[in-house]
């Protein structure tokens, strides 16, 4: 029985083509790999690869060239046109460290210019949970300061919940703007609040906002529950992805197919077994860092760069990156006015030189817009609720079964009495029914969201209960 070619080997190949940055003799290829192949051995490689459509090869003999062929199923990370990055909206001025404007400088140069490279695993080996820091000491106060974590024992996800229907709209439209979509805020607002879709766009630039706000709404309901595991991440993948991607198979999955990156020379790993590998190492290493902001950059850095799956990489960074803000009662990172080209040119920095301090500029500067907005927001809410906040689930619950079941007044009136004396002490029964039926009698298309109904249950209800 043939001896089965380890894919690490393979991958090692493949790397060493990406790294000549030109279709590559076997000499050349044979220098630049990291590991001893005897000559046949690597001919054979090589073979096996062009065979299986993994390299592709010109000429003949010792004329033979290998190179990385174009690929199906690519990823569009970063759209150029002349350099410039489409879909940003202003060229914002944003604070740029002397590292930061070095990035830029390179990045920003004639695709041509720039030296291709593959996946760096050292890039991630070398990094030490609570040990090794992309944020300085300095600038994780700052951040602890700027979030404002909620005074006294809260559940997981106080600060989220006060600001949700503004954080809902936010991260949604902010996250979705970095992808080219074309929503504004306000069409953004009523795609969220009534299910209308704006006329004239695309049905894709509804699903990935609708699919922005399932995935929060995941981070947000089961606060206490999501982190950095396979569940949360894949599930935020599989939301964020829903009916956007060719193969439906793809969603909530690793990659299994090779992509590349337009307007970088970045070439990922093609071999999905080293994408699991890593995978699980990113969330190994992410839930070991105490840090909640080193957590939340460490995942806005590691997903984009291993491209995990076939697409929505970027906004599942994102998402990811405010589960450890949530859970720790921190002010959420929504990306409020970050500039399209700032956010790219930073992950560029990323992918093509291993350099993080570009995109750690635009991320602290993006936590410092979010933080004044959601202060704001909180200090025209005044302090919350306690009985509401401390009951919130069981209120929810009650007036979803309430609308769900299309009851009528009397209906309802006999069904909140019931749970309020099932569930609750003596002392709070009285306090649930009024706050439960004051919100039915305050429950329009503007605000039914927050229950987790939707329009057409909403319409059917009002029948009954008018």
């Amino acid at each position: 029985m043939a001896r089965q070619v380890p894919e690490e080997e393979l991958e090692a190949v493949i790397q060493a083509v990406v790294s000549a940055g030109r279709p590559a003799s076997i000499e050349e290829i044979d220098a630049s790999l990291p590991i001893n192949l005897p000559r046949r051995t690597l001919q054979r490689r090589l073979a096996a690869l062009v065979e299986e459509g993994r390299l592709a090869k010109e000429g003949r003999a010792r004329a033979s060239r290998y190179r990385v062929p174009a690929r199906k199923g690519r990823v569009v990370d970063v759209e150029v046109s002349d350099g410039i990055a489409v879909g940003d909206r202003a060229d914002a001025e944003l604070p740029v460290s002397s590292e930061g404007r070095e990035i830029r400088q390179i990045v920003r140069g004639p695709i041509q210019n720039r030296q291709p490279v593959g996946y760096n695993r050292d890039f991630l080996d070398q990094y030490r949970p609570n040990h090794s820091f992309y944020l300085s000491q300095d600038l994780r106060k700052k951040l602890v300061e700027l979030g404002g974590s909620v005074s006294g024992a809260q559940p997981a996800g106080t600060h989220a919940r006060q600001i949700w229907n503004r954080l809902l709209i936010d991260l949604s439209w902010n996250s979705s703007r970095l992808e080219g979509n074309t929503y504004s805020l306000l069409e953004t607002e009523r795609l969220l609040e009534l299910g209308e879709a704006a006329e004239g766009k695309r049905a894709e630039e509804a699903q990935m906002i609708l699919n922005h706000k399932a995935a929060i709404e995941l981070l947000v309901d089961q606060a206490e529950d999501v982190g950095f595991n396979r569940y949360t991440v894949l599930n935020l993948h599989g939301l964020l992805a829903d009916n956007l991607l060719p193969d439906p198979e793809a969603m909530g999955r690793l990659r299994q197919i090779p992509v590349s990156i337009d307007g970088s020379v970045y070439h990922p790993l093609e071999v999905p077994q080293l994408i699991e590998e890593c995978f699980e190492q990113i969330l190994d290493t992410a839930a070991a860092i105490v840090d909640p902001f080193e957590q939340a950059f460490f995942v806005t850095v590691h997903i984009p760069y291993l491209q995990a799956f076939e697409d929505v990489n970027k906004r599942v960074s994102r998402l990811a990156a405010n589960i450890p803000l949530i859970r720790n009662n921190l002010w959420p990172l929504s990306f409020v006015d970050v500039p399209v080209r700032a956010y790219i040119d930073g992950l560029l920095g990323v992918y093509e030189l291993n350099r993080v301090e570009l995109l750690r500029d635009v991320f602290v500067w993006a936590y410092e817009r979010s933080c004044a907005r959601y202060s704001a927001v909180r200090r025209s809410l005044g302090e919350p609720d306690q009985f509401r906040f401390r009951h919130r689930d069981l209120i929810r619950e009650t007036i979803g079964a309430i609308v769900t079941e299309r009851m009528t007044k009397l209906q309802a009136t006999s069904c909140i009495r019931k749970i309020a004396n099932e569930r609750l002490g003596e002392n709070h029964r009285l306090r649930f029914i009024e706050v439960v039926e004051t919100e039915l009698m305050s429950l329009h298309e503007g605000n039914m969201a927050r229950y987790r109904i939707r329009p057409s249950e909403f319409t059917q209800w009002r029948e009954n209960w008018k």
